[in-house]
């Protein structure tokens, strides 16, 4: 049967890339945006030669519109178009016009538009009014943890590195008349800074946000301080042999735990205890020092710069099942996730109750994702857990009532797409959360059915010809509409075109190499499923 011989070709390729360590690494797409960022941090920190090299990917990357996107396979915009003619010294426009165009793109969230100012400055683009940029309050930073979510900080929950960095350039730069009192908090600030640097030295694996802090320390006078002697290590060590970066290192965690999933039954003995010590080594230990975030989360990868969060988390619990594990193991994890959960029933990507800035909202995909890790587990949970999943889950539906658009989509996070007209990804979110609740008991969640009912007429609606593979992928895995489709496209099971589907902070796009692999796989093996049940 076709689906069989797409099912069995797609299984190999997927189990192909299983690394003898007991992870999937996969590649993220190289990014223009990074590479800039990150190019032009070696630059003023000396790294001449690595420099150039990051230079000469940009001017053979540009887009036949003279800018540049997010990643090789992206539309030119703004940002990634800004940030690459600051790191190669062209002309970028009249400052105060750019300015004010760069504010009012991001609003009120400053994550990237005071880093993209700063560079925009340290590149000699704006001319030396520092009083352009905002001043990052990087002082707060030496406040107990506890109370930032009560400072209204400008940035997201992730972004303190940058808070602190960002704020101590602009301070050096342009000291406000009654600076005194952060004079006296930059040394503080500063040991702060280098507590929460990871080991590689990369601020969330990411060149982005590294390269935006060194080249921060940098301008602020603290080249050879060693928290930006370790940001130039990590952007040296990250480089790829073309030049460029990719947004972040890998998401090697996020994707062992999908692809264990997707293989379900066809793994080995051998393979499921590789997999399973493995996952178990990445759970975390101990508190968080960037998020104080509290030990049982994992984070997207294995590297030391990873950052605990709901959707890994949630992935990486339904995985153990599969795999067979300890309940008290698991139940760290279903605790952490609780602990997480926002008042309004969703789950937010990091931190509770910290605020309504892009990626520390509660979503749907995060909450679909949560209910079914509770749904595998709640079975083996003592008493006193069992009852405080249920209502998790209960008051995680009524969050996803509140959710569903008019025409029964959802809409996710982490995820987007380049031809939606508001780069909206419902196909994705809308599976996610319909995942979820064809697994939960319609009788003890009587809101389930209606939910059910308008999110697969939604996807019974859907034109399907502008889709990527990864989204033909859910769709067929679900309702089996473009079944056909996604073997054409990926020439039945054999080739897997990546597309620039995933967002980062700041909407930055990247396309990964294995998740149209993963996602074919689990729809063809969902999709056959369906059609042998009696």
């Amino acid at each position: 049967m076709e689906i069989d011989r797409a099912l069995a070709h797609a299984k190999e390729c997927l189990l192909a890339e299983l690394l003898p360590e007991g992870r999937w690494e996969g590649e993220l797409s190289s990014s223009a945006l990074a590479t800039a960022v990150a190019s032009f941090a070696l630059k003023l920190g000396g790294k001449t030669e690595l420099a150039h090299r990051g230079f000469q990917w940009l001017e053979n990357d540009r887009n036949e519109d003279g800018g540049w996107g997010d990643s090789p396979e992206s539309p030119s915009n703004f940002t990634a178009t800004l940030l690459s003619r600051c790191a190669l010294d062209m002309a970028t426009g009249e400052p105060d016009k750019l300015v004010a165009e760069i504010l009012h793109f991001y609003g009120a969230d400053q994550t990237f538009s005071v880093p993209i100012l700063t560079m925009c400055m340290l590149s000699g683009k704006l001319g030396d009014d520092w009083s352009t940029v905002p001043q990052l309050p990087f002082e707060l930073a030496v406040f107990p943890h506890k109370f930032y979510r009560f400072l209204n900080l400008p940035v997201v929950s992730y972004a303190l590195p940058a808070l602190i960095a960002i704020g101590l350039v602009r301070h050096k730069q342009k000291p406000s008349p009654f600076g005194f009192y952060r004079n006296a908090l930059v040394r503080k600030a500063l040991k702060i800074l280098e507590a929460i640097q990871p080991e590689s030295g990369g601020f969330l694996e990411a060149a982005p946000l590294t390269g935006f802090v060194t080249m921060s320390l940098i301008g602020a006078g603290f080249r050879e301080h060693p928290v930006t002697q370790n940001g130039l290590r990590f952007l040296e060590e990250t480089m790829r042999d073309d030049g460029s970066w990719p947004i972040d290192v890998d998401l090697s965690s996020w994707l062992t735990s999908l692809s264990i999933r997707a293989l379900e039954g066809d793994l080995s003995s051998d393979w499921k205890d590789r997999l399973r010590g493995h996952l178990l080594d990445m759970q975390g230990k101990e508190e968080h020092p960037f998020t104080h975030a509290e030990p049982g989360g994992w984070a997207w990868t294995h590297r030391t710069g990873g950052v605990p969060d709901a959707d890994d988390t949630a992935a990486a619990l339904i995985a153990l099942h599969q795999l067979g594990c300890e309940t008290a193991v698991a139940e760290k994890g279903v605790l952490w996730l609780l602990g997480l959960q926002n008042r309004d029933g969703g789950m937010p990507t990091f931190c509770r109750g910290w605020g309504k800035l892009p990626f520390d909202r509660s979503c749907p995909d995060l909450t679909a994702h949560a209910i079914r890790a509770f749904i595998r587990w709640r079975p083996k949970l003592d008493e006193n857990y069992f009852a405080a999943v249920v209502d998790s889950i209960q008051v995680g539906v009524e969050y996803l009532e509140k959710e569903q658009r008019k025409d029964g989509s959802w809409v996710p996070l982490w995820f987007g797409s380049q031809v939606h007209p508001k780069n909206e990804n419902p196909v994705y979110g809308t599976v996610r959360v319909l995942e979820a609740l064809v697994e939960l008991d319609e009788k003890e969640f009587p809101k389930v059915g209606n939910l059910k009912a308008g999110g697969f007429q939604w996807l019974e609606n859907l034109p399907l010809e502008n889709l990527c593979v990864e989204e033909l992928a859910l769709v067929a895995g679900m309702s089996g509409r473009g079944m056909k489709l996604l073997l054409e496209k990926t020439e039945n099971g054999t080739v897997f075109p990546a597309s620039p589907i995933g967002l980062y902070f700041a909407s930055l796009w990247y396309a990964e190499k294995l998740y149209p692999m993963i996602f074919t796989v689990e729809a063809l093996k969902r999709w056959q499923s369906h059609l042998t049940c009696p």
